[in-house]
Formats: C-alpha cells, sequence, structure tokens
C-alpha cells in the first residue's frame, strides 16, 4: 500500500481573497486529480500481474480520470477530505466480484470514510471500435473494461447535524 501525495489547503488562511482561493484550488485540484488518476492506473497495472492474471487489461480511455475527478469530489465534504479515505478496488466479471486492491490516501490520517469502486468488463461496446488487427491480438489474455463503474460511499463517523 502506498501513500498519495496531497496537499492540504487551509481555507481560513485564505479568506477575503476569493480570486487568488479558486485560482489556486483549481491548480491544486487538477493536480490531486491527475496524481489519483496515475495511482488508479498503478494499482491496476499490479492487479493486472497478482489478480487478474492476463496479458492485458484495456481500459477506456479517460476512465481513471473520470473516476479520480469522482473520487476527489466525494471526498470534499469529509472532515479530513482526500486524507481520510480508503478506497477499495473491485472487478465484476460474470456476476464475480474479485477484490483487486485496497489504497488508503493517507497512511498517517485515521480513516474517515470507504470508497468502494466496482470496475466492470466490457461486454460489447467500444472495444468494437479498435482496430480489427488488436482485437485479433488480444482475444485471448485480455480483459476490457467497461466506461461504467459503480463509486458507493461509506462514512466511518456519525454526523449529529
Amino acid at each position: 500500500m502506498e501513500v498519495l501525495p496531497f496537499v492540504d489547503i487551509k481555507h481560513s488562511s485564505l479568506e477575503g481573497c476569493e480570486t487568488e482561493y479558486n485560482e489556486f484550488f483549481g491548480l491544486e485540484e487538477t493536480s490531486v486529480i491527475e496524481s489519483l488518476s496515475k495511482r488508479l492506473e498503478g494499482e491496476l497495472r499490479t492487479a493486472k500481474r497478482t489478480h487478474l492474471s492476463v496479458g492485458e487489461v484495456l481500459l477506456p480511455n479517460g476512465l481513471t480520470h473520470s473516476i479520480a475527478k469522482d473520487l476527489f469530489y466525494l471526498a470534499d465534504s469529509e472532515p479530513c477530505g482526500l486524507r481520510g479515505c480508503t478506497l477499495y478496488i473491485d472487478f465484476e466479471m460474470n456476476d464475480i466480484k474479485t477484490n483487486l486492491s485496497q489504497v488508503k490516501c493517507d497512511a498517517s490520517t485515521p480513516s474517515t470514510f470507504e470508497v468502494y469502486l466496482t470496475l466492470k468488463q466490457a461486454v460489447t461496446g467500444w472495444n468494437s471500435l479498435l482496430p480489427q488487427f488488436l482485437r485479433k491480438i488480444t482475444k485471448s489474455g485480455a480483459i476490457m473494461i467497461s466506461v461504467e463503474y459503480d463509486l458507493q460511499k461509506k462514512q466511518l463517523y456519525r454526523s449529529d447535524y
């Protein structure tokens, strides 16, 4: 398990500077989402070798970025933000779920919420756009991931609001 680099933004230190805050936060948001996207790609590469035992795992363009963006916004309302997240990555194929990975975003921060990401095998769809020679090469020993995924958030604390 690795730790994602994350810079905490103190909201109170930027009060009264809405323009500067929005510009700064936009840059920080992009950086965190890109870092998380790369981390997801790395976890899928590792899972390919250890859990899936296939030659290739084919992802739709931009899938990890989309997942990272959704995860970033799920963490927005949390007390510790993304640092308090534990992410569980599962893969569903033929109605069987396999746990691929567990990612703790910051090992020094207690988990305040868990997110369960379920990736699904593509039956048809985007893989039909692949050139014929690629389909023949990857026909055996390849898994194609669907553009559809499921994110479920579970809070590990009670809020008495």
